[in-house]
């Protein structure tokens, strides 16, 4: 498996960027693990925040289940737009990256983008905190996703919202190994027999899913890993494959299910919903997502790509970099196409 790359040997980035880049790259050993202690000085949490901030955005932690310690922090639009005031909000539920084994919803970056999302789209966004590996491997993190749906599934509100929620338009969105978590919750929730909410009186549809550079793999060496591997620092092969050793189960390959989500063996439920993928240039896991993108299209679901010559593995991550801001508008237009209630 191959695809062409960009001939420049490394991207163009801000040099505040690069400085962030290189402390990440800091923390990490050569096997691609990293330094905890260090990491969690990188990984400031941000506090959520119940009233309106200078976008009108607020945020309240609401837990799902205590027994596991699953919770998510809760992002909402102050007042709906006027066009659209009496209509029910759409639900973006989203899964962070971090390889399955760091980050939370209260890292800073995810909470700037959950808010930027939720200001941008006029939506509520659910940012789920799924338990991390290599404490709790797969498929824990698939659990956590499916249990966030069935806790929507069954309430008539949210904490923090102040206007309805629209259950029918509920999107699931991640990037890395949350793309990847998405994906899966989507395949599960998909397959499912009958809507596994809780509650016979409540409906929920996934009427898309959103996935942002996500984290696919296999034992096979791509085109894109080999040529992309020191182009930045936010990725190389050896952390992609000690993320994989930490998730998956122990003795298992890369060729796993959970990893492997390309080729005509690739499970599709026939009711699985419209996908975006994001694919960068610059991200050394392309090819998979690629044929993730095949396999997809394959099966005959509708996938709409998007893609950014010039993005490095986790941009989005990075407001200074303008493509961040332009995917923000393409989840705006996926969003709105695919909602269950148009707004006029």
């Amino acid at each position: 498996m191959g695809g062409p790359h960009s001939g420049r040997q490394s991207p163009a980035l801000p040099w505040t960027v690069r400085a962030k880049l290189a402390a990440l790259a800091a923390v990490q050993r050569r096997d691609g693990s990293f330094r905890r202690r260090l990491f969690s000085l990188l990984d400031r949490p941000a506090t959520a925040n119940p009233r309106p901030d200078a976008s009108g955005v607020s945020s309240a932690d609401v837990t799902i289940d205590a027994s596991r310690g699953l919770w998510a922090r809760v992002f909402a639009p102050s007042a709906p737009a006027p066009a659209a005031h009496d209509a029910p909000l759409p639900v973006v539920v989203y899964f962070h990256g971090g390889g399955f084994v760091a980050l939370s919803a209260a890292s800073r970056p995810y909470d700037a983008l959950c808010r930027e999302i939720c200001r941008a789209l006029g939506a509520v966004v659910v940012s789920v905190d799924y338990r991390l590996a290599p404490r709790h491997r797969f498929p824990a993190a698939y659990d956590d996703g499916v249990a966030a749906l069935r806790y929507l599934g069954a309430s008539s509100a949210l904490p923090g919202v102040p206007a309805a929620i629209d259950l029918s338009s509920c999107f699931l969105a991640g990037d890395s190994a949350g793309g990847n978590i998405a994906h899966h919750v989507a395949q599960r929730w998909a397959a499912a027999p009958t809507p596994p909410t809780s509650s016979p009186t409540v409906s929920l549809r996934v009427a898309g899913v959103i996935l942002v550079q996500p984290f696919f793999g296999g034992e096979e060496r791509t085109g894109a890993e080999v040529a992309l591997d020191k182009a930045c620092r936010s990725l190389s092969v050896a952390a992609a494959d000690y993320y994989w050793r930490e998730f998956l189960p122990e003795g298992a390959t890369r060729d796993h299910a959970a990893a492997h989500v390309c080729g005509e063996d690739a499970e599709v439920a026939e009711s699985f919903p419209p996908a975006m993928v994001v694919i960068g240039g610059f991200d050394l896991l392309k090819d998979w997502q690629a044929g993730y993108v095949e396999a997809l299209r394959g099966k005959g679901k509708p996938v709409k790509v998007v893609e950014y010559p010039d993005a490095i593995h986790g941009f989005h991550t990075f407001p200074e970099i303008a493509d961040t801001g332009k995917l923000v508008e393409e989840l705006k237009l996926f969003v709105e196409e695919h909602r269950s209630e148009r707004v006029p």
